[in-house]
């Protein structure tokens, strides 16, 4: 028989048998290995808790590889919870709860960060709101065409929609109103394809140089100047425009040989000299109203006036404009500019301070004590959450979210865990406070409860959609449905990024908006790692529960056509 087989293949004997042999060989070793690694893989499926952190350390280690231009960054935790589900099936039973509050925690905070721009700028958004809508209905229209084409079943199709967009809530839609289990894998297989093409997307996207003519400028981008300047005229502050809009603030007054705090409102003389602080354009513009600028800077000289960064982390100063402090009467002192983050703000009258921001504050030496015990200055305390302000917004958000909303056709939605906490997030963040209740978060809890909630959601869903995944990908139709997904999405993305840049958006801006668009937090990650700007955060809270909203709506259509 060998022999037969040999002349047909036209192999020497001794080439055949090496063949076999090596392929025997090969057999037994998949073998051995499938054996040895089947107490592993029950181990796994036995301890849930250590596999989530198994695939959140793994995908942390993944997504920090750089692969050419591409990052996967937190979405690492998602592939290798595919992975590691594929080869252990049950490992992701009971890690449902897992997934839900890590995207809670996620989407919580993103609001929290984002709802005061959000709200601020929202008449500015209507046309980004505008074309989302257009674009999830184009969407919708590809995969129903593109499903009867390639000869898909409604269900598969339903979910590749949700999942290739991943929309969580309108899976949830997409179950209830089509009864069909395809849907759900339809959005496992979708997922990862919608994951991997909107970081690509953003990631080409984030770093253009979009200067967006009818965008506001970047408090990321936007430096500020501080310089000293000699009065030519009597003036009185009130009638310098820059001053009176809150573009430059005035610190520093030499006047006689006595340096003191400038008393907002009072008279300038000729011969003061004076401290400015503002934008490059704003001071420019009052230097030559005031008089002429000079090389010896008032602010370094700290023997009667002192000039101190000072940490915010008294609850009574959180979530209160800087006018509402009245700092100068109580202690004649004043704040020039405020550190968040990575931001560098200038201390506008109507800037509301947060927990661990960093208040740049001119005082005089002897109300320094007290003004470091007024505003708290305790790195300590500014690390601990407010517990009771962080469950009262989660619950609140948790309760939006099970709230069931009425659908056309006798169906129901509910926003989820995801929607819900992010649109109550964005009221609270907008709020910042009530009472004694401080909504916001200092910078760095916020972005560790982030991070660590957006790890542990995407290892969760990887470690349930394994499975499905792979049972897709070994019938018949599991290439026509990544076709299709990857459509799908691609048309998407590429929609919303041409519609940003002809909307006159910054590319930054652009780059939320997708990432917004999705609703996919990976994508959100990989924006915010090679750029800070505050717009990619401000950009995803716009549409990202908009556009879920939109796409649940959509569901329904898609089941009936």
């Amino acid at each position: 028989m060998l022999d037969g087989i040999c002349k047909n293949s036209g192999c020497s004997a001794i080439g055949c048998v090496n063949v076999f042999t090596l392929h025997a060989h090969l057999a037994s070793l998949f073998s051995n290995l499938a054996t040895t690694l089947r107490p592993m893989a029950q181990f796994l499926a036995q301890n849930h808790l250590l596999t989530i952190f198994l695939v959140v350390g793994l995908g942390a280690f993944l997504g920090a590889i750089r692969f050419g231009p591409l990052r996967f960054g937190a979405a690492g935790a998602l592939f290798v919870g595919l992975l590691v589900s594929a080869y252990s099936p049950q490992s992701g039973q009971g890690t449902a709860i897992i997934q839900q509050i890590g995207l809670a925690f996620f989407v919580y905070t993103v609001g929290i960060a984002a709802g005061s721009t959000f709200f601020s700028d929202l008449r500015k958004q209507t046309s980004l709101l505008g074309s989302a809508t257009i674009i999830c209905v184009v969407g919708a229209v590809v995969a129903t065409v593109g499903g009867h084409f390639l000869g898909l079943g409604k269900g598969l199709v339903t979910g590749l929609y949700t999942g290739a967009l991943t929309a969580a809530p309108a899976l949830d839609a997409a179950t209830r109103v089509s009864g069909d289990p395809q849907a759900a894998v339809g959005y496992a297989f979708g997922y990862p394809i919608g994951v991997i093409v909107g970081i690509i997307v953003v990631t080409m996207t984030v770093t253009r140089k979009w200067l967006g003519e009818k965008d506001t400028p970047s408090l990321a981008g936007a430096g500020l100047d501080a310089v000293t300047v000699r009065v030519d005229r009597p003036i009185l502050t009130r009638k310098i425009l820059a001053w009176r809009e809150g573009r430059v603030r005035m610190s520093y007054l030499q006047r006689e040989g006595r340096t003191r705090v400038l008393i907002p409102g009072e008279e300038l003389r000729a011969g003061d000299l004076v401290v400015l602080v503002g934008g490059t354009s704003a001071i420019a513009e009052v230097v030559e109203q005031l008089g002429t600028q000079v090389s010896d800077h008032l602010a370094d000289d700290r023997s009667d006036v002192a000039f101190e960064r000072i940490v915010v982390s008294s609850p009574d100063v959180a979530g209160r404009a800087i006018v509402e402090l009245n700092l100068a009467t109580r202690f004649g002192a004043t704040i020039t500019r405020v550190r968040r983050g990575d931001l560098d703000l200038l201390a506008r009258d109507d800037l509301k301070l947060n927990l661990g921001d960093h208040a740049a504050v001119v005082v005089p030496q002897e109300e320094l004590d007290n003004v470091q015990s007024f505003l708290g200055d305790s790195e300590r305390r500014v690390s601990e959450v407010d517990g009771m302000a962080f469950g009262i917004g989660m619950v609140l958000g948790m309760a939006l979210g099970a709230i069931p909303f009425p659908m056309f056709g006798g169906a129901t939605f509910q926003l989820g865990s995801a929607a819900g906490p992010l649109i109550v997030g964005m009221l609270l963040g907008a709020l910042r406070r009530t009472g004694p209740l401080v909504w916001t978060l200092p910078a760095s809890a916020n972005i560790t409860i982030r991070s660590v909630g957006l790890m542990l959601f995407l290892a969760a869903l990887g470690l349930n959609a394994g499975p499905a995944l792979v049972d897709l990908l070994l019938r018949p139709e599991g290439w026509k449905a990544a076709i299709l997904a990857t459509i799908i999405v691609a048309v998407c993305c590429a929609a919303q990024a041409i519609a940003g840049r002809y909307l006159g958006l910054s590319a930054p801006r652009t780059a939320g908006a997708v990432a917004g668009f999705l609703g996919q937090p990976a994508v959100l990650q990989a924006a915010d790692a090679r750029v800070a700007d505050e717009r990619i955060e401000a950009a995803y809270a716009t549409l990202f529960a908009f556009a879920i909203i939109v796409k649940i709506f959509l569901v329904p259509f898609i089941w009936t056509l």
